[in-house]
């Protein structure tokens, strides 16, 4: 942050009004070479008035020291000025006055007025003043001198003064808010740096999450037919021999399948990973966010997902298990984005796992509906059996199935609703824009 504003008004340190030393030991030594000043010409006042010469000398002193309260009282100093005008006295104090009046902070309007009066006072003064010689004789020159010189010493002794100090002030004034709209500046981009932050560990948070939402749904389905067949041959290995063989060929197999799909999501998180690392150093803090979601967009799109025309085998595979499946058409069957048949393929997926959790043996119906501007899912399982042979599979569940399916669903715009049926089972429903 720079030094100025509220920082330099607490930096600053000075004796009494003054800001800073600096400024207190001019104002002295201005007020002291004004009492100077003042004094000597005091001694001529004192003769022309014909009062003792220490009064005039005391009363010079005491009006020239009235300079040290400039910066505190400028109309005051500015009034004395003029005031003791007529003693032809104070002339360093009416310039130093005026200067500071002008470059002050006052209203114009009482800048204008007080330099008028000095203007009016100093141009009555040297009229007088300069007759005055004229008459004595100490000055031999026409008649036009009088106002001539009047009117030259009164400009000279208050515009000049007057003009700078109107030209500092408005320095200075300007320079204070260009240093308010610096500060301003840093405070903006401080908290454009901060909510950048907060935008990009929210980018990052979001990433993980779609990260492990994808990984749950392209893993935990795949697992779950394992460990289904992995229970029912261990039920059939002695039984029935032939079954078991072909439920050890239907475990390499899921396992074979889940270990691709996983090393296709590994291989495109690792590019993603290997990008940010190069461009790091480069992409400012700005962009962090836009490139954390874009990295979690191309671990969905690069991956090669499943889509509507894979629903058959998924449902095979679930038959395969044991359970009894059966899908249902309802519409004009059409393609639609890659997006959405993902999301859909998925909401499946995920329901028919829950059903090998949670409901072994189940009979389960999955319902598909092509409207015309949105494509609904449903997939419904009756109660289980009281006694299953699948029951023994001990399926452990994370709680995040239902979640994930109404994350990708409600970021489509669509609808997602599950719950329990009356008839004792479960049913899960979605609505995916088809657009």
């Amino acid at each position: 942050m720079t030094t100025t504003g509220e920082d330099t008004t607490a930096a600053q340190k000075g004796p009494w009004w003054w800001a800073r030393w600096r400024s207190a030991v001019l104002d002295v030594g201005l007020a002291s070479a004004s009492a100077v000043e003042c004094a000597f010409e005091g001694v001529r006042f004192a003769e022309a008035a014909g009062i003792p010469m220490a009064a005039g000398i005391v009363f010079g002193v005491l009006a020239g020291a009235v300079l040290v309260v400039r910066r505190k009282w400028p109309i005051a100093v500015v009034l004395v000025s003029i005031a003791i005008t007529p003693a032809q006295m104070g002339y360093l104090m009416g310039i130093v006055g005026l200067y500071t009046l002008a470059a002050s902070e006052l209203p114009r309007r009482i800048i204008g007025s007080l330099a008028g009066m000095s203007l009016v006072g100093m141009l009555i003064v040297m009229f007088v003043r300069v007759r005055q010689d004229m008459a004595h004789g100490e000055l031999d020159l026409g008649d036009w001198f009088v106002p001539f010189a009047s009117i030259t010493t009164a400009i000279g002794m208050t515009a000049p003064p007057l003009l700078l100090g109107l030209y500092v002030g408005a320095r200075r004034r300007l320079m204070e808010s260009l240093r308010e709209r610096a500060d301003d500046l840093e405070r903006e981009l401080q908290l454009l740096a901060e909510r950048a932050e907060e935008r990009a560990e929210w980018a990052r948070s979001e990433e993980r999450t779609r990260i492990a939402r994808e990984m749950h749904d392209v893993v935990a389905h795949r697992v779950s037919l394992m460990v289904v067949h992995a229970a029912a041959l261990q039920a059939v290995a002695r039984k029935d021999p032939e079954k078991a063989v072909k439920n050890a060929a239907l475990v390499g197999d899921m396992g074979r399948q889940a270990l691709t799909e996983l090393r296709e999501m590994l291989g495109v998180l690792r590019s993603g990973d290997g990008f940010g690392r190069q461009e790091r150093s480069a992409v400012p803090l700005v962009a962090v966010g836009v490139a954390a979601a874009a990295a979690a967009s191309r671990v969905v799109e690069e991956a090669e997902g499943p889509c509507l025309d894979d629903l058959e085998t998924l449902i095979g595979q679930s038959a395969a298990a044991g359970m009894a499946v059966d899908l249902s058409v309802e519409g004009e069957v059409r393609s639609y984005a890659a997006q959405i048949e993902q999301t859909a393929f998925r909401v499946v997926q995920e329901a028919l796992t829950n059903v090998h959790k949670h409901a072994a043996g189940a009979k389960t119906h999955v319902r598909l509906a092509h409207r015309v501007s949105e494509i609904a899912m449903q997939v419904e399982n009756e109660p289980p059996p009281e006694m299953s042979s699948l029951a023994s599979a001990r399926l452990p569940s994370g709680g995040n199935g239902l979640v994930g399916m109404k994350e990708r669903v409600s970021a489509l715009g669509g609808v997602f609703v599950s719950g329990p049926t009356e008839a004792g089972g479960f049913r899960v429903s979605a609505v995916i824009p088809a657009v």
